[in-house]
């Protein structure tokens, strides 16, 4: 695929970018190698790779879902600086 200044116009345009001549210039060479060194990869046999989601193996670090009693209204609020009855007090925000 062969990019051309309009491309690279048209690509400005929608990033709201203001690009110079010499820049137009500039991003059509780059965006033309680019193209042309993915075209390169295209050529790489992965036949014998897997496909994969992370560059690392990753591991699940969730706990177990149990249920498990609630630790009780008086304990949650045992820590809170400003209470009404079972509900967290808290300064008003909206005027």
């Amino acid at each position: 695929m062969k990019i051309t200044v309009s491309d690279v116009e048209h690509i400005a345009r929608l990033a709201r970018l203001e690009l110079s001549p010499e820049e137009n210039t500039m991003f059509t060479a780059q965006m033309g190698n680019i193209l042309a060194y993915v075209e390169t990869l295209k050529g790489v046999d992965t036949s014998g790779i897997s496909a994969t989601s992370h560059a690392v193996p990753v591991e699940n670090a969730f706990r177990r879902d149990d249920v498990t009693p609630s630790i009780g209204i008086a304990q949650a609020l045992a820590n809170a600086p400003d209470t009404a009855g079972s509900f967290f007090r808290v300064p008003k925000v909206i005027e």
